[in-house]
């Protein structure tokens, strides 16, 4: 990742984070799976209130998902949506909004594609920074990419995930994959403790978030929140249906 990129990065992160770690509005991040109506979706998800958007570059065996995302990754596939599809997707949305925009993907497409070359594809189309879900934190170090920490990460290992993330650092809030849960998961608060103590850069908790009163409750521990399958599920309806999820969700946040 370019080092313009990256100040980029860290400029957006902060404008949502108090001294101190304390915070000011609550960032919201909305996951989108890369498709050919991705842009409209995306600009759809900016008017109703997302401070951030992820793009999901389609992978056939994505472990860290659960079913509404590997399904929404299967119909992308059918539709013919590899690499390259994806990244004029993600030039033709950065086209359309401003706010931060993140690929998320696996390993196998940056090892195919040439992780080099891919982030650098990835910069020239107007990707902020990366998410490489299953890519431990000391594989390819030169790869600057938003890093990922469990509950069961060790805190000696969430520290250097840390101090190599770029931006900022992703809380994942379940030991599982992603999906709506019936209630926020119960091991966030110790795992927001225990970044919060280990960093100062902003945290956003994802996976198992999904509707207004959970990413309340989330944001109350960090600095904002990731939701994904909800949002994919709710695009399938088009991006008025988004726009108007999304709002609610800001609404709790703002609340």
């Amino acid at each position: 990742m370019s080092e313009k990129r990256r100040t980029e990065t860290t400029a957006a992160a902060d404008a949502h984070v108090g001294p101190g770690g304390g915070t000011a509005r609550k960032r919201l991040a909305i996951y989108l799976m890369c498709e050919p109506d991705t842009p409209d979706l995306a600009e759809a998800a900016v008017e109703g209130g997302a401070d951030l958007v992820e793009l999901g570059f389609p992978f056939s065996d994505p472990l860290a998902d659960g079913p509404v995302i590997r399904a929404a990754a299967e119909r992308a596939l059918t539709r013919g949506m590899r690499t390259r599809a994806c990244l004029e997707t993600l030039a033709a949305t950065r086209a359309r909004i401003e706010i931060p925009l993140v690929p998320m993907t696996y390993a196998s497409l940056l090892e195919a594609h040439g992780y080099d070359r891919f982030a650098a594809d990835a910069a020239a189309a107007g990707a902020t920074s990366l998410i490489v879900a299953d890519l431990p934190i000391d594989a390819e170090p030169a790869l600057r990419r938003v890093q990922l920490v469990a509950p069961t990460t060790p805190t000696e290992r969430l520290r250097l995930a840390a101090e190599r993330t770029d931006g900022w650092l992703y809380l994942v809030t379940v030991t599982g994959t992603t999906g709506a849960r019936a209630s926020l998961s119960a091991q966030l608060p110790e795992l927001a403790a225990r970044a919060r103590a280990a960093t100062h850069v902003p945290l956003l908790a994802g996976f198992g978030i999904s509707t207004p009163e959970q990413a309340a409750a989330a944001a109350r521990l960090v600095d904002g929140v990731v939701v994904g399958s909800a949002a994919v599920e709710v695009a399938r309806d088009g991006p008025a249906a988004l726009r108007g999820y999304v709002s609610t969700l800001r609404a709790a946040l703002d609340a």
